[in-house]
């Protein structure tokens, strides 16, 4: 994914809680058929809100830490972040449509 950054445990507060524009996590785990499924979309994201939303993904499996802290108990899912915080949840694969509909609500 070459919009999309990889995020881990130990930089997530500076990636994604210290960011300055939105930012979309993408829960992951290898193997996993409906994250791979919406992988694509997650990385046309990417490029239709460069500049506006940072896209980052996380894999739960190496960075058991934030996706406790941020209760994600299925995948894949995604968060997006605003201003430190979460502000909002999107779990399962869903179409693109969903996502976007969400992102307008956080992303000007």
């Amino acid at each position: 994914m070459g919009n999309v950054r990889e995020v881990t445990d130990n930089a997530f507060a500076q990636e994604v809680l210290q960011s300055t524009p939105p930012v979309l996590v993408d829960f992951w785990a290898d193997g996993c058929g409906p994250g791979n499924a919406i992988a694509p979309i997650v990385e046309e994201l990417a490029l239709e809100y460069e500049g506006r939303l940072k896209v980052m993904k996380l894999d739960v499996d190496e960075n058991p830490r934030t996706a406790s802290t941020y209760q994600v108990q299925s995948i894949p899912t995604l968060l997006v972040f605003k201003d430190g915080k979460p502000a909002e949840r999107i779990v399962g694969a869903v179409p693109k449509q969903v996502i976007v509909d969400t992102l307008h609500r956080v992303v000007a």
